[in-house]
């Protein structure tokens, strides 16, 4: 089945399969939360990025597969509900950065902007986007046999970027997603957020002005 971007709550994961890596998308829990499990075609290393709710259906994914990373995007409760779970079951590494590392049950090593996180020998690279959180992070995968993906936690959203709490907060948010993402990346690239459907940055980038004048 071709890969949409489009996952129900209660619904089957989405597969994607590029030449190096393999990315299956899953909604769980209340909140329609979007959690992503990429596996290395390679070696078969698998990384979970946000451990969002629903360990069971988590866990399934993963399989008997190790597990070696969760990655979580940022301190929000929602984002992080089963990650005691899965460590636990599968002694893989808690991974965020460290201005959100505070908030969550455990972190075993922290990263920051520009650092490289590898799965297997896909690197994937950090980008710290301050706004939604002061830790929020994306992780960047520049495919070489094709086009960036990107999986942006709450920071980016089909429609506009994430929820803020101020006027600086969004100046901030909508500041680093322009100057680390939309100026320095291809309209080709897909983005893959923390709740709902995927898009490009392409189909995106028209609204930018829209965004900053409209102020959340």
């Amino acid at each position: 089945m071709t890969y949409s971007g489009h996952v129900d709550p209660g619904g089957a994961a989405a597969v994607r399969e590029l030449t190096d890596l393999i990315i299956t998308k899953q909604s769980v829990g209340r909140m329609d939360n979007n959690a992503y499990l990429l596996r290395c075609r390679i070696t078969g290393a698998q990384l979970l990025i946000d451990a969002a709710a629903e360990p069971k259906k988590l866990l399934a994914l993963v399989g008997p597969r190790d597990l070696s990373t969760v990655v979580t995007t940022h301190q929000h409760y929602d984002h992080w509900y089963a990650l005691e779970d899965v460590l636990d079951a599968t002694g893989a590494q808690s991974l965020a950065h460290a201005l959100d590392a505070g908030e969550l049950p455990q972190v075993d090593q922290t990263v920051d902007d520009g650092q490289t996180i590898r799965v297997g020998e896909v690197p994937l690279e950090v980008v710290h986007l301050v706004g939604h959180t002061p830790g929020s992070i994306a992780l960047l995968y520049r495919d070489p046999g094709g086009f960036p993906h990107l999986f942006t936690g709450d920071s980016l959203f089909p429609g506009g970027v994430g929820k803020t709490n101020s006027p600086e907060q969004f100046t901030s948010l909508l500041g680093d997603v322009t100057a680390k993402l939309f100026d320095k990346l291809p309209d080709e690239t897909w983005f893959y957020p923390g709740h709902g459907d995927d898009s490009t940055l392409g189909a995106e980038r028209p609204a930018l002005d829209e965004w900053r004048a409209r102020g959340w």
